[in-house]
């Protein structure tokens, strides 16, 4: 039985490493189409490349009989040290996607080196291949972001009718797990991390200009004066939900709520008044107890009462008995998000979050996943995770077939941006 390679036991040939080094001394020096010419003939097209002792390289890689196993690790490496180069220079940026999409079609024609078909056939082959790898995937990801970075279309225009996939550029909570493989260098890994950040506080600055303009439309209508708000530069709702959805979602997740406990009032009120010095089976019982608080009562009353209360009580019992800490707090919040959202080590089922988005709605099953989140800020993480694996699960699902998950994802990213982001949006509770 063949015994599938990992990027963590392997060392680099010197073969590799000659097309690595070939390939960073071209790309310092040569402009993006140059180097995606030289891409599409090494790699693509498989002839015509000019220097012999690289194809030669290359070669004796493809001539190797595990080279189906790590194929993919090698053409995902040679991709991004193009990219890594491209993605310093804004002008060079757009040529990221152009460079993905090569990897889309891999040419079937005649070879006209006879010498090397054996090769070229087998370089196909893999490059073929490498469409069924995470790798591409995260890819083919990137390429979107990027292009949806450099389009004229306003976020507000976004199509309706589009695979869930072409939406990733709007929920920066799904970037690191989405773009990020086993392989990725740490140039990469920063440059991830730094699109999340800007493409978060540009949602969150879109999103106090949205509410900024109907706060003082609203004021200006109310005063009268219908002319003055009638003038008023049109800023447009920067989500998916629709106005009156918006509304609800920001009054539900302000940081301080006018009417009513916010949630994060909720979480500091729950930290602050269960017994510290509880056994971690009383921990569990208080936080069943601040959990359902917030269910509504006639859904709570059925099943998921139940299954939330055996959950919980059935999870590491043989720690009952000692003392609450914070291990086991975020333990048992990450397992929660197993039951509540989707569960990695079950198939990726999720039957009991579809229940509850059809029962509670997206809002409200929303306020439960922030409900456990402000009370362990660590296992963000790994609700992100679960999210991840829903989007990977549904990625080219048209957004109209899962418009349940986008309501998800859009409140998700408005409960995120108001409980943990860097902008003011206490005047969330717009009109």
């Amino acid at each position: 039985m063949k015994i599938k390679a990992t990027y963590n036991n392997r060392i680099t040939s010197a073969d590799e490493q000659r097309l690595y080094s070939h390939l960073l001394n071209c790309v310092g020096v040569e402009s993006p189409d140059a180097m995606i010419d030289r891409f599409q003939a090494l790699f693509l097209d498989g002839f015509g490349y000019p220097d012999r002792d690289v194809v030669a390289a290359l070669d004796r890689l493809l001539a190797s009989h595990e080279i189906e196993e790590y194929f993919r690790f090698i053409l995902n490496r040679c991709c991004h040290i193009l990219i890594n180069r491209w993605q310093t220079n804004t002008q060079s940026q757009p040529a990221i996607p152009i460079l993905i999409e090569l990897l889309e079609s891999v040419p079937t024609g005649r070879v006209p080196e006879l010498s090397r078909s054996r090769s070229i056939r087998r370089l196909r082959q893999v490059t073929q291949d490498f469409h069924d790898t995470e790798q591409y995937l995260a890819l083919k990801r990137l390429g979107r972001i990027i292009e949806a970075r450099h389009s004229a279309l306003p976020r507000h225009r976004q199509a309706e009718a589009v695979p869930l996939g072409s939406l990733i550029n709007r929920y920066p909570y799904l970037y690191e797990h989405c773009l990020v493989t086993e392989d990725s260098d740490l140039q990469h890994q920063q440059y991830v991390r730094h699109m999340q950040v800007e493409a978060q506080h540009k949602f969150e600055v879109d999103l106090s200009h949205y509410v900024t303009y109907r706060v003082r439309r609203g004021r200006l209508h109310s005063q009268g004066q219908t002319n003055f708000a009638d003038r008023l530069r049109v800023v447009h709702n920067p989500t998916l939900l629709n106005d009156k959805e918006l509304v609800s979602s920001l009054k539900q997740f302000a940081r301080r709520r006018d009417h009513g406990q916010s949630y994060r009032d909720g979480a500091q009120r729950f930290l602050l008044t269960h017994n510290h010095g509880a056994s971690f089976r009383q921990f569990k019982e208080d936080l069943f107890d601040y959990i359902i608080a917030d269910v509504d009562a006639g859904y709570s009353q059925r099943q998921f009462k139940a299954m939330l209360e055996g959950h919980l009580l059935s999870t590491f019992t043989d720690s009952d008995s000692k003392p609450m800490d914070d291990f086991l707090k975020v333990r048992t919040c990450s397992n929660l998000f197993n039951f509540l959202v989707v569960d990695p080590s079950a198939g990726r089922q999720h039957y009991v979050f579809l229940d509850l988005i059809n029962n509670l709605g997206p809002v409200h099953t929303t306020g439960l996943l922030l409900r456990i989140l402000l009370i362990c800020q660590k296992v963000r993480p790994f609700l992100e995770r679960r999210f991840s694996l829903l989007f990977n699960h549904y990625e080219t699902a048209s957004s109209e077939t899962v418009a349940w998950l986008v309501n998800m994802f859009e409140n998700i990213n408005i409960a995120l941006s108001l409980n943990f982001g860097s902008v003011d949006l206490s005047h969330a509770g717009a009109r």
